[in-house]
């Protein structure tokens, strides 16, 4: 089964976004993967992406990368194709550019050699720990601290939510260095598996299994040289990173909605009903063009989030895309939430059913409408930006 590549024919992508499309779209359904296991499927997904090239698209040029820069509108189309065939290969990828994507915009040239082309091979799992067991949203409540010690520095707290935790071979992990400062007195350091006072083991059981775990830091040492980006100057980091992947946060539940979609129409036209088959009646038309309709409607704000954002970076303007990362984000996910319902309800019974996969869908995109921001968060974002405009 390949994936639609139809909206790769839009004008905010280029002819090596095209490329980049159709070869992936024909490699995914190749591949197979036990996912019985999340965390050594993620393993294996990651293994496969760097032998495949794939992560390549995670780090710039200069660090083995297949594109100059970071760019948006390839990451959008990885994640929406990656997700339409298996959300935890979706997952396995966009860990490896999170959680390196700090390292990307503030990594001195020793950091960005020791990690960055080991992240494109997929010789290194990444990850990205920002969140605390108080303090999501509200990254100015962390707690978790850094302070001198040794010529270096000592982390003392904990991190909760942490993607490939416990899996992750390094940890770009956000600290306050100055505890009355707010979001002004966050550092950003790198912190890597194994480190001593640093403890990984508490895992995080969620209603589609993902690796998840929460890390604990005992006077965690580590070297001046893991202090990644200016002193304070992290919160700023963790932004401008997240700026980069809201959009294709969007661009997964656009996967996820996209195969949704395919696989109520395969089961309306093969649902035999009094006489005729599902898609034959004039309720089941509406509900897929429905459907369509909200997907693409996700699609062109996601798609013009990313060309926005790629069109900024090549102009030289650095002009953040907060407010349309956010409505991507927020559309695409709360859309997709509807799309995928709407399948499973066609399927009646098969649809609860677990091991089919409207079911597991149903499960996985429940998550895109929390993390990196939940809906609730994007609406404040995007409302601040119209009453300021």
């Amino acid at each position: 089964m390949k994936a639609d590549t139809r909206h790769l024919a839009l004008p905010f992508f280029g002819d090596a976004h095209r490329t980049l499309g159709e070869q992936l779209a024909a490699w995914v359904p190749a591949q197979q993967v036990d996912e019985s296991d999340d965390r050594r499927a993620c393993k294996e997904w990651v293994r496969l992406l760097g032998d495949g090239g794939w992560l390549r698209y995670c780090v710039p040029a200069s660090a083995g990368g297949a594109m100059d820069k970071l760019d948006s509108r390839a990451l959008v189309i990885l994640r929406e194709t990656l997700a339409f065939h298996s959300p935890l290969a979706d997952f396995a990828f966009a860990m490896q550019g999170l959680g390196s994507g700090a390292i990307t915009l503030a990594g001195t040239p020793a950091q960005q050699a020791a990690y960055l082309p080991a992240v494109a091979r997929g010789d290194k799992i990444a990850a990205f720990a920002l969140s605390e067991p108080d303090a999501g949203s509200d990254a100015g409540a962390m707690t978790t601290s850094a302070g001198p010690s040794d010529g270096g520095w000592a982390l003392n707290g904990s991190k909760t939510w942490i993607s490939n935790g416990d899996i992750a071979d390094f940890y770009v992990t956000f600290a306050k260095t100055d505890r009355e400062a707010g979001t002004r007195g966050i550092t950003a350091f790198i912190v890597d598996a194994g480190n001593p006072g640093l403890d990984s083991s508490e895992h995080i059981a969620v209603m589609a299994p993902h690796p998840l775990a929460t890390l604990k830091f005992a006077h965690c040492k580590l070297p001046g040289e893991a202090q990644l980006g200016a002193l304070n100057g992290g919160f700023k980091l963790a932004m401008q990173t997240l700026d980069i992947f809201r959009a294709s946060v969007a661009a997964a539940a656009l996967g996820m909605a996209r195969r949704a979609l395919f696989e109520a129409v395969r089961f309306s036209r093969e649902r035999k009903m009094f006489g005729q088959t599902l898609a034959d009646f004039q309720l089941t038309q509406a509900k897929i063009g429905e459907m369509a309709a909200l997907i693409d409607a996700a699609a062109l704000l996601t798609y013009r989030a990313a060309w926005l954002r790629d069109d900024s970076e090549a102009s030289g303007a650095g002009k953040r895309i907060t407010a349309e990362a956010a409505m991507a984000k927020m559309t695409a996910t709360e859309n997709a939430q509807r799309v995928i319902d709407m399948a499973l309800q066609m399927h009646g019974g098969l649809g609860v059913k677990v091991g089919t996969k409207v079911e597991s869908l149903y499960r996985d995109i429940r998550s895109l409408r929390i993390y990196e921001g939940a809906t609730e968060v994007q609406q404040l974002i995007i409302g601040k930006a119209v009453l300021q405009s």
